[in-house]
């Protein structure tokens, strides 16, 4: 006889476990702790076998009697429910562990282990945003082509059109790592090109060479009043081509002033790589001035925060430095690397390898990177001393595109 959901309600525990049956082999089974188990009695190859449905009331009667129908048909098909249900659950278990966002993590985690810290940051604050709430928990190997382009979209809905192209090749990378590693079958991410919009390229601003002396002569008139410090900052920026970050952050452990010879670790560089920057006269000069203007101190910081010394100074204390000179939109800390790049080619003459290599453009593999922290510094350290008198004589009137510099080549 057929069970009602009165009689399973008034099913009370008892000394041992029992059983009140329903039909077609199944049965509630109610334990001595009051726990009430949906099971189904079913013979499989001449033997007789369990199957668990469920728990009540978690599983209904009426849902329990779905999947004893359920059971039913897999056994007309010659199959073994209970081995079905260990297949799915299997299933289920490497789906979660091959899920986008766990093959994701696993990937950052192999990156993380030679990008700059900041790096991986970055990546991770891309992914835990945009992509994780939409595809993470979708197993990786069934995301297709249409799937991760309407992710892609929801970005660019809010005109972030830079972060979705930022992300697809993210992404991409993560699919091909799950190819590699035998979790998916290809890289989704190869089907969208030209399917996103392209975002307009940034660049820095920077002034031109002839505008360069105008420029130092304000610094060196100091109108707007900026401290001692901001002002050493920004020229120091010009001598060593050195990104905002790598200056602002730099500490006295790094620098040898006796050696004239700034070395930058890894950790600090957009690369991951060590960087060597010969400093000129002038260079060491302002570092010295520095260093007595601020060992009193006790910060490792060559250029602390005026507010709070155990901090370096903050990025917008250069910008804002800048900007309070008159060149608000048309200059920034990072404009004095693409114009000292194009000044040492086009005025000073020097083939572009060495001042890229100055600048610590990305190229190559890791060994000839690492074999870049040392390649031309013979002709880098002629370079440095020669940009920065070259900086001298225009900020004293000499003429920015002609004269002896013009003629000097890298030896």
């Amino acid at each position: 006889m057929a069970l009602t959901n009165t009689q399973i309600q008034n099913a009370k525990p008892k000394e041992k476990p029992y059983r009140i049956s329903d039909s077609g082999g199944m049965y509630l089974e109610i334990m001595p702790n009051g726990s009430k188990y949906w099971r189904l009695k079913y013979r499989w190859l001449g033997k007789e076998k369990r199957l668990a449905l469920g728990v009540y009331p978690t599983v209904t009667l009426a849902e329990a009697r779905e999947k004893r129908e359920e059971a039913k048909k897999q056994l007309a098909q010659d199959i073994d429910p209970s081995t079905a249900k260990k297949q799915a659950k299997r299933l289920a278990r490497i789906n979660a562990a091959n899920t986008f966002e766990a093959v994701a993590r696993e990937w950052h985690g192999k990156k993380s282990e030679i990008w700059v810290p900041k790096t991986g940051v970055k990546v991770m604050g891309y992914l835990s945003r945009d992509v994780f709430p939409l595809i993470g928990s979708r197993p990786i190997k069934d995301i297709d082509a249409p799937e991760l382009l309407e992710a892609l979209r929801k970005i660019e809905g809010r005109g972030a059109y830079f972060t979705a192209g930022r992300i697809k090749q993210i992404c991409g990378q993560i699919f091909r790592y799950a190819v590699a590693t035998g979790r998916a079958q290809r890289d989704p991410s190869r089907d969208l090109d030209g399917a996103l919009t392209t975002a307009k390229t940034k660049h820095y601003a920077a002034l031109d060479i002839k505008e360069m002396p105008g420029f130092l002569q304000a610094l060196d008139k100091n109108d707007a009043r900026l401290f001692p410090q901001t002002r050493r900052g920004i020229r120091l920026l010009m001598l060593t081509m050195v990104r905002t970050s790598e200056l602002i952050q730099a500490t006295w452990d790094e620098i040898d002033l006796e050696n004239a010879v700034w070395e930058i670790p890894a950790e600090r560089m957009k690369m991951g790589k060590p960087h060597i920057v010969p400093l000129s006269k002038q260079a060491v000069a302002l570092f010295r001035e520095q260093k007595e203007e601020t060992e009193h101190l006790n910060t490792p910081y060559i250029f602390p925060s005026q507010p709070r010394p155990k901090n370096h100074m903050s990025n917008n204390t250069i910008l804002m430095g800048i900007k309070r000179l008159g060149y608000k939109g048309r200059m920034t800390g990072h404009g004095f690397r693409a114009l000292a790049m194009t000044t040492l080619m086009e005025v000073l003459g020097y083939p572009h390898e060495i001042p890229d290599t100055q600048l610590a453009h990305a190229k190559g593999d890791n060994v000839r990177r690492a074999y870049d922290r040392t390649k031309y510094l013979p002709q880098r350290k002629k370079m440095m001393q020669e940009w920065a008198d070259y900086l001298d004589a225009i900020a004293k009137g000499g003429n920015v595109v002609s004269g002896d510099f013009g003629k000097k080549r890298a030896s």
